[in-house]
């Protein structure tokens, strides 16, 4: 039997933006449940602090009173800083939500932000003018760090995430 289907609405394009600054790191979450029960996670699996990713678990666990401070939900965030990819020259592993709109200068004491570089409409030089500015003054998320990885785009009207990377950006990540 034949089912109609409609076409979805499309986006425009030059509508609201937020672009931050992309940090190379592991992605990571933190689970809390109405009941105040709360987790870990990596991109694809639950973690644990007996089965950890780079000790996000461990951390989740340590921290489990200010975190809740977060409320219910799953809150996505880059696991980052010593011993995990780039390490941005920290001694220390810091844990930066996405969620700028709604963490930014009110998030628990233990986590951090992803950094804003630009609000406003989406223009594709904007874009690339982030991109210079960091390939030319460093990361504001480790300030004296000259090698960023990127830059993530938010796009309001599309409710879609986009990525630039300063290196290799033409290259598919999982190219072999």
């Amino acid at each position: 039997m034949i089912e109609f289907e409609g076409f979805p609405k499309i986006p425009r394009l030059f509508r609201q933006c937020v672009v931050t600054e992309k940090i190379d790191g592991t992605n990571a979450s933190v689970i809390i449940d109405e009941d105040g029960n709360i987790g870990a996670a990596s991109r694809k699996r639950l973690i644990t602090p007996e089965n950890d990713n780079a000790g996000f678990a461990a951390w989740v666990r340590d921290y489990k009173s200010q975190l809740l401070e977060l409320g219910p939900g799953r809150h996505f965030g880059e696991w980052w800083g010593s011993g995990i990819q780039r390490r941005y020259g920290l001694n220390e592993k810091r844990f930066s939500l996405f969620n700028v709109a709604r963490w930014k200068d009110k998030q628990p004491g233990c986590c951090h932000v992803v950094p804003v570089l630009f609000e406003g409409l989406f223009d594709t030089e904007t874009i690339r003018e982030q991109l210079e500015w960091l390939t030319h003054n460093g990361s504001v998320a480790a300030p004296g760090f000259d090698r960023p990885e990127g830059i993530v785009v938010w796009h309001d009207a599309g409710r879609k995430l986009y990525k630039a990377t300063i290196e290799k950006d033409e290259e598919w990540k999982g190219k072999t």
